[in-house]
């Protein structure tokens, strides 16, 4: 069983070295942070948190080929794997059309732009020449990197919350990062990975899918509460139909809350007005409200439980919550996997 932490990059600088450096000494598996728009960089935050532990994989979660071109995705790749000695994941997808509409990105055939940017990636860091004349991406074979990476295959994971993103995860990556809001949607995601693995011709044992809940632990559980009301107020509008059918919600449910956090700027009036339905999307509580869900989703076959945003109100706290008292009742096997 793999473990693994995704933080959102809107924190200070300084906490992420906290934080990365409490889930090695945990036993977490994998450390990743996310790249959204106007908040902090975080090919920077990696940089900073690689040199400042030893073991601990890290990772984008994820990047995209609108924002980044992806010439400067495989040069970013290539330096984030050599500055960590070789423990760099790259996490990309199409990133969220809600949030590249700010600045004015029509993300369109967004399953074609991942796929060859993938593709692309792939070639640059073997070393070849990648000339290509594709729909999104039409390179001359002066496209190659001029230097040696550490590795010439660096795990590439995709995001991915859409029926074709989550085929392509079987059909052509790693690993998968899909979201699963509430956790339970493994069941609604697994067919469509299934179906992609199929055309690739593996089996998922041979990726590492991870299963992508949203967690909020703490003691103090209105605290907790919210801030996953928080990260639902600013997110629940950007994410999948998928999602929101699963939830038994549509967009439009989510539009007054967008305006408040997006419009307004007022976060604190939009997390009051998510609702009993929209909290569903994650875990609130202990260790205890969060192991049967766990054990829910390793009956269904996941093999990497991957614990995201918020977190808690103390993140430190749950990541020794998380390290002392759920990870050993999974890695241990037996009843629970």
């Amino acid at each position: 069983m793999k473990f693994s932490l995704r933080f959102n990059n809107d924190l200070p600088m300084r906490e992420y070295i906290r934080l990365a450096q409490a889930a090695e000494a945990a036993g977490i598996d994998q450390f990743w942070v996310s790249d959204d728009l106007f908040l902090r960089s975080a090919p920077v935050i990696l940089t900073a948190i690689a040199a400042a532990t030893n073991r601990i994989e890290i990772g984008t979660c994820i990047v995209n080929p609108y924002t980044i071109h992806p010439a400067e995705i495989a040069m970013m790749a290539a330096t984030l794997d050599e500055a960590s000695g070789g423990r760099f994941n790259l996490g990309i997808s199409s990133g969220a059309g809600e949030f590249l509409k700010w600045v004015g990105i029509d993300a369109s055939a967004p399953y074609t732009a991942v796929v060859e940017s993938v593709t692309a990636i792939r070639r640059l860091l073997a070393g070849e020449k990648v000339a290509m004349d594709g729909k999104f991406l039409k390179w001359t074979d002066e496209a190659y990197l001029r230097f040696e990476p550490l590795r010439r295959r660096i795990p590439i994971y995709l995001g991915a919350m859409s029926p074709k993103m989550l085929t392509a995860i079987g059909a052509l990556a790693d690993g998968g990062l899909p979201l699963l809001l509430p956790p339970e949607h493994l069941e609604t995601v697994l067919p469509y990975v299934n179906e992609g693995l199929a055309q690739s011709g593996r089996t998922l044992e041979q990726i590492d899918l991870a299963a992508c809940i949203w967690v909020s632990l703490g003691e103090d559980r209105a605290a907790a509460e919210y801030m996953l009301r928080e990260k639902i107020a600013y997110y629940g509008h950007a994410m999948s139909p998928l999602i929101w059918d699963r939830l038994g919600l549509t967009q439009d449910d989510f539009r007054p809350i967008e305006a408040a956090a997006m419009r307004d700027g007022d976060l604190k009036r939009a997390a009051a007005m998510v609702t009993p339905q929209m909290l569903k999307i994650g875990v609130v509580g202990t260790p205890a409200d969060l192991i049967p869900r766990l054990e829910h989703l390793v009956s269904l076959g996941a093999r990497h439980l991957s614990f995201g945003p918020p977190m808690g109100d103390d993140p430190l706290k749950a990541i020794e919550l998380i390290g002392r008292e759920v990870i050993p009742v999974f890695r241990k096997g037996g009843a629970h996997g």
